[in-house]
């Protein structure tokens, strides 16, 4: 059984579904994919499973009743792997915004040391590729904000490619992760280091996409921004057990 699966949240991706998992199969590592579509009405569905027949074992996919939110299809698919064998469980986007070759190098990292690595935007500079200087701006500060707020040096708080090994899954309670959307990435990174574990930042090349269209609102930064502080709040109350 291979160590890796890729867990990719879908809703109308039927442009690029297809594409990315051929791409991720094409790997010279031998990944699993696990979709975790919501209720996707444009038929991305229905594209994965005439790609099961080709990629029997290897190609996964849960399918979820109507939009429930980023955090809420992570922690599904965090689930299902744990109920697996897999020791490396990655984050990514289906928009080709995440480089898919990145994934070697992301498992690398953490066969190297390291309990979570992320796939950072902002480690050396700003690498970011047909994002309007607005959206550029407001994703960057957001990481300055968050790292004010929680003391933490991540200099990619908002990334949404990681790998994480087993460990940190299975040690972080999901059931008190609360951010359903962009957030979520914030909070799944600071409990992992507050639980004692070691986050590495990758160097990527974040490209935004050119087929389908964007999920972001305005209600996600509201999220991010009030949520932080109220994060940072809990955390002086809670224990961390270490992993």
């Amino acid at each position: 059984m291979p160590d890796s699966i890729v867990i990719i949240p879908t809703y109308n991706e039927k442009e690029n579904v297809e594409r990315m998992i051929r791409k991720v199969f094409s790997l010279q590592h031998d990944f699993h994919v696990l979709i975790i579509d919501d209720g996707s009405p444009d038929g991305t569905p229905q594209i994965v499973k005439s790609l099961q027949n080709e990629y029997t074992g290897r190609l996964h996919i849960e399918e979820r009743a109507g939009k429930q939110g980023l955090g809420t299809a992570y922690i599904h698919g965090f689930r299902w792997c744990l109920e697996r064998d897999y020791e490396y469980i990655f984050e990514m986007d289906c928009d080709f915004s995440h480089n898919p070759e990145d994934l070697i190098r992301l498992r690398q990292a953490c066969i190297d040391g390291a309990d979570m690595s992320v796939g950072s935007r902002y480690v050396t500079g700003v690498n970011v590729v047909n994002w309007p200087m607005s959206r550029v701006l407001m994703s960057y500060f957001a990481s300055v904000y968050v790292r004010f707020i929680t003391g933490e040096d991540v200099r990619d708080f908002t990334a949404g490619f990681v790998c994480y090994k087993r460990k940190v899954l299975q040690t972080i309670e999901l059931h008190k992760i609360k951010f359903v959307g962009y957030a979520f990435q914030i909070e799944m990174k600071y409990t992992t280091i507050k639980h004692g574990f070691q986050l590495i930042e990758v160097p990527i090349i974040f490209t935004d996409r050119t087929e389908g269209s964007s999920k972001m609102s305005g209600g996600i930064f509201y999220e991010a921004f009030f949520g932080v502080i109220q994060m940072k709040l809990n955390s002086i109350f809670r224990k961390y057990p270490e992993g």
